[in-house]
């Protein structure tokens, strides 16, 4: 089987729609008042076998639009430093980071046949809200990601699993998770997209995804 073929699985699986892993760290839970400090993405590939990967990553920090709210609490938590020498010499403005992030996603729908991609995160609305106010914000016209529908890792792993917190949802999914490296918008995004293919492709391998092909071309004939 052929990349070619790869591709066209990946057109079919989410109904023409490309999965894209997206972790956001901010500076509150008020999407309109806080500030993003973190962004990163995960695009996704598919096998010729129709096995889910993960392809690259891209991760930025960023300098809190003008006005921005960021709690101490929030940075407590996360550990980010505003003032870190490193973070200020290679933070970005939100429209710098998310034409950066924006670029190689437009083109991974484009390499995948697919129309538009929709968000994979963990506690996902959190994140898609957060992406959206920043979109509105920095006035951009062509958002890739679909504007509501989304992928919830917290979901979809309390239902395979029994855990919704993403570092215990990753152990039982086998997937190695270092506690001192979590709230990392880089770290978490990688860590959601491994749970996110293992999910899909346990779901593969038990027959269900290729039952309700069979199911639905059954249906057409």
């Amino acid at each position: 089987m052929s990349e070619a073929h790869a591709r066209e699985l990946m057109a079919q699986r989410f109904r023409s729609f490309l999965p894209v892993v997206v972790d956001i760290e901010t500076g509150g839970f008020d999407p309109q008042r806080d500030a993003i400090l973190e962004i990163a993405a995960v695009t996704l590939c598919m096998d010729p076998e129709g096995n889910l990967m993960p392809e690259a990553t891209y991760a930025f920090h960023i300098e809190p639009f003008d006005n921005a709210n960021v709690e101490q609490s929030a940075l407590d938590f996360t550990g980010i430093r505003l003032d870190d020498p490193l973070r200020k010499r290679v933070a970005l403005s939100e429209q710098e980071a998310l034409g950066e992030i924006f670029r190689p996603v437009r083109k991974a729908i484009k390499g995948n046949q697919c129309t538009r991609a929709i968000l994979v995160g963990h506690n996902a609305a959190f994140d898609h809200g957060f992406l959206n106010a920043a979109v509105n914000r920095c006035n951009i016209k062509r958002n890739p990601f679909h504007p509501f529908s989304s992928f919830d890792t917290a979901t979809l792993a309390g239902l395979v699993y029994g855990q919704t917190v993403l570092a215990k949802a990753c152990r039982a999914a086998g997937i190695e998770f270092d506690n001192t490296e979590a709230h990392s918008a880089r770290y978490d995004t990688e860590r959601t997209a491994e749970l996110f293919c293992t999910i899909v492709n346990r779901f593969k391998d038990l027959g269900g995804w290729n039952l309700a092909q069979r199911e639905q071309g059954m249906e057409e004939d």
